[in-house]
């Protein structure tokens, strides 16, 4: 184990709340109220990290100096960066062009950062070290951040600029030197092929450690539930491999949200979770978490996650089970996708109606800052999710036909490695209404009509998600629809949502999506 403490919690600002905390000054989280969700994390939540997210928003540069100045009593006590911890997440530059030039607004900021706190602790305290690198797909990805920071941020200082003096001389030493990359793995190739990433990596540069993190929304969005599940073993089980065979030890980080389509980690389902995706050493705690259930709930949720984390190590899969596994992902995907890219309109024209929570930019030419599947863009994983529930269609579902094409030892091979496969879509199953998917099937002209889709391909899509249905309650015995009085409320909510969007009542739609949202404790 590193002598430094590796982080049990992350607080992230993943917009998934649907209720607001009561020191939020509007209807989003930005600028001031983010920084005092910060120490709010830390303070009243127990976290351990918290993730300053310049990917696709705006964060305030200045974070260090407010934190340090409004709550100094508090962090005198826990300094940051080694008891607690502030970690950036950047845009990656080789994908995300439009931003890529925030990569230096938010670098810049780290030697500045050190001198505020170095200042305030009355010795040398680096507050920010760690740098995560989202849509990473090759070690080059990270060795060019890493370079980046120590020669066009950290290596300036020694640049002349005036005879014989230098720019530390004038404005004093950059530090830290170096940084410590977090790569965030998020497409099947690159989850499947980490190794390929990941020991490059660590040959170049040698690290003591090194903090991975797989990602669990996209690649549901991208591919399915079960697919989701599987790569993230996958990939822990090829990291642990790379652990035993390099000598460097590996400390995996996973992004959960509360629903089981994107990972299952809400207050009811910790030991589960932890049941699920053992050998994880750090879990996002995303918004909906924070703000959607009690306070002492939550508290007590992030208490065990940072006692019990990580909770065993990954399983080792064998090259014949990961062959299987590689098998069941192509039949859940391609159901999934097809899917998926038939709904895409209907998807995207209901997400217009979720609310922001979090002040995202729009790329240009894209629905906001989307995601692709297929030939089609999508909106974010939040909205996504948030659209489909609010039909009444589950998207934990869809691509479940495949499990009539699994053998018996692809079957097996599924139920091994995903643990909670049964659980989770009980869970969702709530959340379906029999209802929406009828008005859904009778009023197809209408809709198709009214969003500008091909109404047989709609029609096709509605189709999909039945077999989908009656795949699970064949193969797993599960009846999908509501099962309690609350469940019935929701399903009255989300068949009031259809039927003001039919008539484009637009403010009784959202206030129906809001209601729906309450009743799950999330958006998406």
């Amino acid at each position: 184990m590193v002598s430094r403490k590796i982080p049990r919690t992350m607080s992230t600002q993943h917009p998934d709340n649907v209720s607001l905390p009561s020191w939020v000054s509007g209807e989003v989280i930005q600028g001031e109220d983010e920084v005092h969700e910060a120490y709010f994390a830390y303070s009243q939540l127990g976290c351990m990290e918290v993730m300053w997210d310049a990917e696709g928003k705006d964060v305030d540069t200045r974070v260090i100096r407010k934190l340090l100045s409004k709550y100094g009593e508090f962090f005198k006590e826990y300094v940051i960066g080694e008891d607690i911890f502030l970690t950036y997440r950047v845009p990656n530059p080789s994908i995300e062009s439009v931003e890529r030039k925030i990569l230096f607004e938010s670098l810049v900021n780290i030697p500045v950062a050190y001198d505020i706190a170095s200042t305030f602790y009355g010795r040398e305290v680096t507050p920010f070290f760690e740098v995560i690198l989202p849509l990473t797909t090759c070690a080059e990805d990270l060795l060019k951040l890493r370079g980046f920071y120590e020669k066009a941020i950290a290596g300036i200082g020694d640049i002349r600029i005036c005879g014989d003096a230098r720019v530390s001389d004038w404005v004093g030493e950059f530090k830290p030197r170096s940084i410590e990359v977090i790569p965030l793995i998020e497409d099947m190739a690159s989850m499947l092929n980490i190794d390929r990433i990941i020991k490059p990596y660590i040959s170049m540069v040698r690290p003591e450690y090194l903090r991975v993190f797989l990602a669990r929304s996209d690649p549901a969005l991208n591919y399915g539930l079960a697919c989701a599940v599987i790569l993230c073993k996958l990939a822990l089980s090829r990291l642990r491999r790379i652990e035993e065979d390099m000598g460097v030890e590996i400390y995996p980080i996973i992004g959960a949200g509360t629903m089981p389509f994107r990972g299952h980690l809400s207050p009811d389902n910790i030991h589960n979770f932890l049941d699920e995706y053992r050998g994880v050493y750090t879990v996002t705690i995303q918004s909906a978490m924070k703000y959607d259930y009690p306070i002492e709930i939550v508290r007590e949720s992030i208490r065990i996650l940072n006692e019990r984390l990580p909770c065993g190590e990954p399983e080792l899969i064998e090259p014949h089970e990961e062959e299987l596994l590689r098998m069941i992902l192509a039949k859940f995907a391609r159901g999934y996708q097809r899917t998926i890219e038939s709904l895409a309109p209907l998807i995207n024209y209901v997400a217009r109606y979720v609310p922001p929570r979090r002040a995202r930019k729009l790329h240009i030419g894209l629905f906001g800052y989307s995601r692709s599947v297929g030939r089609v863009s999508l909106p974010r994983a939040i909205p996504f999710a948030a659209a489909l529930y609010t039909l009444g269609i589950p998207p934990e579902f869809i691509g479940f036909k495949a499990l009539l094409d699994l053998s018996e030892e692809e079957w097996d091979a599924l139920r091994k490695n995903y643990r909670n496969l049964e659980h989770d879509l009980a869970v969702a199953a709530g959340f379906l209404s029999w209802s929406n998917i009828n008005m859904l099937a009778e009023m197809c002209d209408q809709l198709a009509g009214l969003i500008g889709m091909n109404m047989e391909e709609l029609r096709s899509a509605i189709g999909e998600i039945i077999m989908d249905l009656s795949a699970v309650e064949e193969k797993l015995g599960l009846k999908a629809g509501p099962r309690t009085l609350t469940q019935r409320r929701y399903e009255n909510a989300v068949n009031d949502f259809l039927a003001a969007l039919l008539e484009q009542e637009h403010e009784e739609a959202r206030r129906r999506l809001i209601d729906a949202a309450r009743i799950r404790r999330c958006l998406g």
